[in-house]
């Protein structure tokens, strides 16, 4: 066993090195500059109109009821759908890890990558509503694929490309729910529990090689609760999701609040060394200071996406279930996802490790670098709370408990990606297979180790990203083409036709249905 896992470390090292390199952050960072410039910085110059129709929309009956219409969900389920993908364990172990590897100054390398990742999901969501379509079993299907293979693939010569980079997309996509979707997700629950509830007399237990019959219990049982919702179906993930995402946000970023509020002499100090390390964290690591920065700049980035999943490609596959018409307010919320995601959570958790006596030594020295004994990247928020909350361990026992919602629906989130992926292509008849084989690989989480679990979801987030970010880069154009059509419609209050599809059928339905809803 200790052999195998040797080898696909070796070999997933390689790979990691190559799509986590200069290209890949380039390319990640680059696709979001682009759209953020030729859409004139939407996401700062409308910002009060993606706030309106996403958070100031959230008691409006027609983006909060459920959709009676086979296969798509309200724009909420949408998003908290989304959002049980995203709000995981990148944005508790995740930005743990970053600070850990790359110092205070990753936290700022994060913002960065998601400010300007709002706008890459943006533009993810806005093709993914503009070229989906109906599947046989008349529900709706949209993602990557589909505005690569019919949007990059129908451009002169671009066809075979299109078609390829699709197929390549859904390969890597199907992959990365078993990395970031499932295995990633399921080893931080199971390191995190372990931490904080006595688990010995099963821990003690070698069922093999480094695997206890704690780990192959929880992985078991984890694996069962998945089963029982996944097989259900979207309707059934999304049921779950509105009902546990707002929950499970509002009480963990309570906590936060608490502590900060509690350790308020170092929140100041903490923005200092968020700000100071992301360009000079010589003073706790030392050594050649481009090759610091460079791996402060690479965690940060790599975090936030993993966090945020802007630029995957992923959250676009259920964005396109909304029973929106209009691609521009998809893409809105695509926006929202990624500030509530990273621009809230992640740095409420940033704030915890910081301030909670970090400053000091406590947890986490942020002038050091260096992570108190007895902790690692997978439990050192939960030892920031329980530095605060410390009777009965309830902190850390806290923060085990939110692992477990945010890493667990994670899965949830994740298998709809995989399933969609799959549906694209073998058929929306045989997605059932696939959702089965995502159940399956739970246990693998539970028995590898941290960083190998982390180091995969890595990986398949890289593969899957590039030919994503091809896709978005190739299609910005268009992308600016429907923002400005529907400003025009909205602000201007010009009478032209709205760009709702590009499938002629479906443009001219979806203009039936807003003449028969007015």
């Amino acid at each position: 066993m200790d052999k195998i896992l040797q080898t696909i470390e070796n070999v997933n090292g390689e790979i990691n090195g190559v799509v986590w390199g200069t290209f890949g952050l380039l390319l990640l960072v680059g696709t979001g500059i682009i759209v953020t410039l030729l859409t004139k910085f939407f996401q700062v110059s409308h910002i009060g109109l993606w706030f309106k129709h996403t958070l100031g929309s959230l008691f409006s009956k027609d983006v909060i009821k459920h959709s009676k219409e086979k296969g798509s969900i309200s724009p909420f389920q949408a998003l908290c759908t989304a959002l049980v993908a995203t709000v995981g364990t990148g944005n508790i172990a995740g930005v743990a890890t970053a600070i850990w590897i790359g110092g205070a100054g990753a936290v700022f390398w994060m913002w960065v990558a998601a400010f300007f990742g709002m706008m890459t999901n943006y533009a993810e969501n806005v093709l993914g509503i503009y070229y989906r379509r109906k599947n046989e079993k008349d529900e709706w299907s949209g993602g990557a694929m589909y505005y690569l293979a019919d949007g990059l693939g129908k451009k002169k010569g671009m066809k075979w490309v299109g078609k390829v980079l699709a197929v390549l997309f859904c390969i890597f996509a199907m992959l990365a729910s078993f990395g970031i979707g499932s295995m990633g997700q399921v080893n931080k629950i199971v390191t995190n529990v372990a931490q904080a509830f006595d688990v010995s007399a099963l821990s003690s237990i070698e069922v093999f090689s480094g695997v206890s019959l704690y780990n192959i219990i929880l992985g078991a049982l984890i694996m069962l609760l998945t089963a029982l919702i996944t097989l259900g179906g979207l309707k059934r993930i999304a049921n779950v999701a509105e009902k546990i995402v707002p929950f499970m946000v509002v009480l963990f970023v309570a906590g936060s609040l608490v502590i900060i509020a509690i350790n308020y002499a170092n929140i100041i100090p903490a923005f200092k060394a968020i700000f100071v390390n992301a360009f000079s964290p010589e003073a706790f690591v030392g050594g050649g200071i481009g090759a610091v920065i460079g791996k402060v700049v690479t965690q940060g980035f790599k975090r936030g996406v993993f966090s945020n999943e802007a630029g995957l490609g992923s959250s676009v596959m259920v964005h396109s279930n909304s029973n929106i018409k209009e691609p521009v307010k998809q893409g809105m919320w695509g926006i929202f996802e990624v500030f509530a995601d990273t621009m809230v959570v992640c740095t409420m958790t940033a704030l915890v490790i910081l301030t909670a006596g970090g400053l000091n030594g406590g947890v986490f020295n942020a002038v050091t670098g260096e992570i108190a004994e007895g902790y690692t990247d997978a439990t050192l928020v939960g030892g920031a709370f329980n530095s605060v909350f410390s009777w009965g361990g309830i902190g850390q026992k806290f923060i085990a408990i939110a692992m477990f919602l945010f890493a667990f629906t994670t899965v949830l989130g994740w298998s709809h990606y995989g399933s969609k992926a799959w549906e694209y292509l073998f058929g929306a008849k045989t997605t059932f297979i696939f959702r089965i084989i995502h159940v399956c690989t739970v246990i693998f989480g539970a028995i590898l180790t941290s960083s190998l679990a982390w180091d995969i979801s890595d990986t398949f987030n890289g593969l899957m990203m590039i030919p994503n970010l091809i896709g978005v880069l190739a299609l910005s154009p268009l992308v600016v083409k429907i923002t400005r059509n529907y400003l025009r419609r909205v602000k201007k209050k010009e009478n032209i036709e709205p760009m709702y599809n590009v499938d002629p059928e479906i443009q001219a339905e979806e203009m039936a249905r807003v003449i028969s809803e007015d």
